[in-house]
């Protein structure tokens, strides 16, 4: 039977989820040889305003898979302006991420699964 939706916690939890999430993902990626993303105190807004559009939507939706957590991102991304590129560029707004999830390579839809786990490891 699916999960209903989550209530939201309060906005300073919300914010330590999204650090908790960011640093885990920064040392995934650090561990997966990929340059480092800046720690959550650095990240910049629109960094800072993805992962929390993310951990809501697990509250939102607590059953959906990986895949199904990747395209939020990239729906979140598509509604903000950015489009698939060859590199990952703030001011152009392009990301070479923004394929869908079966074709991503395994490290990178590990990090999908890992921010699920972590979401849900904050859900009463």
């Amino acid at each position: 039977m699916p999960k209903s939706p989550t209530s939201l916690p309060s906005e300073d939890t919300q914010e330590m989820i999204c650090r908790v999430v960011h640093e885990a993902l920064r040392a995934y990626g650090i561990g997966i040889g990929q340059s480092p993303l800046p720690t959550w105190n650095r990240a910049p807004k629109w960094m800072k305003k993805s992962t929390l559009d993310s951990v809501v939507s697990v509250f939102e939706d607590p059953d959906q898979t990986p895949g199904r957590q990747h395209r939020q991102w990239m729906e979140a991304k598509l509604a903000d302006g950015w489009r698939k590129g060859a590199i990952k560029d703030a001011v152009k707004k392009t990301h070479p991420l923004m394929i869908p999830f079966e074709d991503l390579p395994t490290e990178e839809q590990r990090k999908d699964t890992i921010l699920l786990a972590l979401v849900r490891s904050f859900m009463d």
